[in-house]
């Protein structure tokens, strides 16, 4: 058995990881997917930590799960507890001393995402429908449920700078989603080659394939959970 810890991107809401959280319990493993303290205007990546390794408690057999803005928190616990894998899908990676808020303009982001609109026929004005980025591939009753509520993602975590002076020396799969408009698929390729040094693992999906293929996300995670037990 092991303990996946899932961390949800900007929102900061268990939620997200709801239709994915079953199917992993019913494989008998434990589950901690825990809120972050997204609205909170105190709160940084350092705080947001504190929480998961809080959630995580004295529990083993760690495989750490960031989504999108969790990519910056997940590897922050890695190096804080001992964990057997990281998993990063449809992640933002940073490099040491860059913030959250630089993130965007260092990796050439809102280019990639314009060209890829401009490519499909979409347009995109001042302030992007989140339908249409984030869930055109999401089932509708699920759509409808996100768009009841969500929270107000603070401003703070992308004012200061990433604190760890190299990522952590812990297994790591990257996911990415080929048909994530927000960080398109040729743009993630790029940004994962030149910043983690290895060739990220395809999913036909959104940005939030919790969401949207809930079941296929948990069987790649479980994949990569028994390479990793191999050494594969």
């Amino acid at each position: 058995m092991a303990t996946y810890v899932l961390i949800p991107g900007a929102g900061g809401e268990s939620w997200y990881w709801h239709r994915v959280v079953p199917l992993l319990r019913a494989r008998g493993h434990d589950v901690v997917a825990p809120d972050l303290p997204a609205d909170d205007d105190s709160a940084g990546f350092a705080e947001y930590t504190d929480v998961v390794v809080d959630a995580i408690g004295d529990r083993t057999g760690l495989v750490v799960v960031g989504q999108s803005m969790g990519g910056f928190v997940a590897p922050m616990v890695c190096a804080r507890v001992p964990v057997d894998l990281m998993v990063l899908v449809a992640a933002m990676v940073p490099v040491p001393g860059e913030s959250g808020g630089q993130w965007w303009a260092n990796t050439g982001q809102e280019r990639a995402m314009r060209q890829m609109a401009e490519r499909e026929g979409r347009a995109l004005g001042e302030g992007f429908d989140p339908r249409d980025v984030f869930f055109h591939d999401v089932p509708p009753d699920v759509t409808a449920e996100a768009m009841k509520g969500g929270r107000r993602q603070s401003d703070t975590p992308f004012e200061k700078p990433w604190p760890l002076d190299a990522w952590p020396d812990v297994p790591t799969r990257f996911l990415l989603c080929r048909h994530d408009r927000l960080f398109p698929a040729e743009f993630q390729r790029r940004v994962v080659r030149e910043r983690l040094g290895i060739v990220p693992d395809e999913i036909d999906s959104g940005h939030l394939p919790a969401l949207a293929r809930p079941e296929a996300l948990a069987e790649r995670l479980e994949a990569y959970r028994a390479e990793a037990l191999t050494g594969a």
